[in-house]
């Protein structure tokens, strides 16, 4: 599989109801054509704390390739016919953090690729998507201290950690498409298997002392804001599933 070391967050904010009509024109209409550009759809979700949410993940070989396949895709005929049934569901769709891989760790390297879709019987699973808000510039010190300390405790909870990042600080090259610039963030995406996993990893945590009196409140002083956490729920075409 082609690396790809460019990644996008894109978190839809919906009108009441349009959640499942997007999914569905989503799943049926543009992943192949994306794909087919060399994009890469990583993920779908629905929220489980936002019912008029939709999240997902794509991804591209750099910064470069990135212009050329969204400049193709938005010009497309895919797009023209369908992108105005798209937008009629969307309040905003430009809650987008522009990503790069945090470290050593491959982002969504468990995924499946495209063509093992079908074998399947389900997609199921609990993600957790963590975004820390950083001061500028304090990326590199912070995902060392997520590697070297925080990781560690979270996988022996039982947390399986499918991608680290952090802010791609190169200039979005396709402006019609609006990113979160002048942020520096670390996002991590944490697979459980059920709200029972869930369960039994956030009790672990609370019983490790060493979380609760230095870890996690070392890492939420390097946070400028209270660490936002999504609870997602994969679409039945996410390649990221437990």
């Amino acid at each position: 599989m082609e690396s790809h070391t460019v990644f996008e967050l894109r978190r839809y904010r919906l009108l009441p109801g349009g959640r499942e009509p997007l999914i569905s024109l989503f799943d049926r209409e543009f992943v192949e054509p994306q794909e087919e550009l060399g994009m890469r759809v990583e993920a779908e979700f629905r929220d489980l704390g936002d019912h008029n949410a939709f999240v997902w993940v794509r991804s591209f070989r750099d910064m470069e390739a990135r212009t050329e396949a969204l400049q193709s895709f938005y010009s497309g005929p895919i797009w023209k016919k369908h992108g105005p049934d798209a937008n009629a569901t969307m309040l905003n769709s430009d809650n987008v953090l522009l990503l790069k891989s945090a470290g050593a760790m491959q982002p969504f390297a468990r995924n499946l690729q495209r063509k093992q879709e079908t074998e399947r019987p389900e997609t199921r699973g609990i993600v957790i998507a963590n975004t820390c808000s950083l001061a500028p510039a304090t990326e590199g010190d912070f995902a060392r201290f997520f590697f070297d300390r925080v990781l560690p405790i979270i996988q022996d909870a039982g947390a399986r950690v499918d991608a680290a990042f952090v802010t791609e600080q190169s200039p979005n090259g396709f402006r019609r498409l609006p990113v979160r610039e002048g942020e520096t963030v670390f996002v991590w995406f944490e697979c459980h298997e059920d709200e029972a996993g869930v369960a039994r990893y956030r009790e672990r945590l609370r019983q490790n002392a060493d979380w609760t009196d230095e870890i996690y409140p070392r890492m939420d002083s390097l946070c400028w804001r209270e660490i936002e956490v999504a609870r997602l729920t994969p679409t039945s075409r996410s390649l990221c599933a437990w």
